[in-house]
């Protein structure tokens, strides 16, 4: 990043840097019509990290992890302190809500939680919300529908930092809570592979960009009709490191051949209700359960974001079995999230 995030103190003896790596920017369009006032304050996709960056995110995250049984004698249990963010959520959440406020009070911030109706543009415009907020809290924890609402959230401000806690393009925070649990699994991450399986969505977007700058091998399998964007193609291929891919297929089986994790989200996300007899007929091979699983790698596990629709993308069988750490990233939300707080708001 040109610019870069602030820098997080690490828990006593995690040997964890505070230094972000300093390089050039992502070359996007939302960062081009920002003409880099976004850079170093904002995380609205997995882009706005470069390698270095994830790594750090994940490596910080670790040592949360293992540091969270101190309570308040954590190194980190007052970084926050007398930092106020705002929650503003138009879509319903279970762990994203509840892993960003335990995040924020752990770090000794505090948080307000306005009506979405009355902060999110709908009684004023969007630019005012933020320029008021500006005045009282230092940033916020946003998750809408439309991915531009988050930069020009940003953009109407000169300092407010926000954080896409969902969008339906991107979902840059569950990402990171992806890799940590896949490096918890694996350790090392370059050379393996990772099969998503369904819509090529929001979920898998920011999958693909994450996994491959950690040297992971993305395949995703869609039906016609609800493949990735064209354009993370572009994105993956220059921030993947250690030879990492994305692959597109139609087959679930080929796609999922000997690959060392299964990833899959729901079928119908909220705000495409009025598809959902369509999506359960066109989405119906792509169901994730033992017949597919067996065609992966001896030891692959499964992922998936939550809430899940169980019958529907995933069967029960797999949910619940040995395989699955679907559980592992929902906790894992909480320690990548506060770890993303300190990079961009402790001083």
């Amino acid at each position: 990043m040109t610019k870069p995030l602030a820098g997080a103190r690490a828990p006593a003896g995690a040997g964890v840097s505070p230094h972000l790596h300093d390089g050039p920017a992502p070359d996007r369009d939302g960062e081009r019509e920002a003409g880099g006032a976004l850079e170093g304050r904002c995380y609205l996709s997995v882009l706005d990290f470069q390698p270095p960056d994830l790594e750090h995110n994940l490596a910080l995250a670790a040592a949360l992890k293992r540091d969270r049984h101190l309570g308040r004698e954590a190194a980190t249990s007052a970084a926050l302190e007398g930092t106020y963010l705002a929650l503003l959520f138009e879509k319903p959440s279970l762990r994203t809500r509840s892993t960003f406020e335990i995040a924020i009070r752990e770090l000794g911030g505090d948080f307000i939680d306005p009506d979405a109706d009355v902060a999110l543009g709908k009684r004023e415009s969007l630019a005012d919300v933020g320029r008021s907020l500006e005045r009282w809290v230092a940033g916020a924890v946003v998750r809408t529908y439309e991915q531009r609402r988050l930069r020009d959230l940003a953009l109407a401000t000169s300092s407010f930092r926000v954080i896409n806690a969902l969008s339906d393009e991107e979902h840059p925070c569950q990402a990171l809570a992806d890799c940590l649990t896949l490096k918890e699994r694996w350790g090392e991450t370059r050379g393996r592979r990772v099969a998503f399986v369904g819509d090529g969505g929001n979920v898998a977007t920011s999958f693909a960009q994450a996994a491959t700058m950690l040297g992971i091998t993305v395949h995703v399998a869609s039906p016609e009709g609800f493949e990735l964007p064209a354009e993370v193609d572009a994105d993956v291929a220059r921030v993947a490191r250690g030879g990492a891919e994305l692959r597109r297929f139609r087959d679930p089986g080929a796609a999922v051949h000997n690959v060392d994790a299964v990833y899959t989200d729901v079928w119908t996300s909220m705000g495409q209700e009025a598809e959902v007899t369509l999506r359960r007929r066109l989405f119906g091979p792509y169901q994730v359960n033992d017949a597919l699983m067996a065609q992966a790698g001896p030891d692959a596990c499964f992922l998936h974001c939550l809430p899940a629709h169980r019958g529907e993308e995933v069967t029960d069988s797999v949910m619940d079995s040995p395989a699955s750490v679907v559980f592992d990233q929902a906790e894992n939300r909480l320690h990548t999230q506060k770890a993303l707080l300190l990079m961009l708001f402790e001083d």
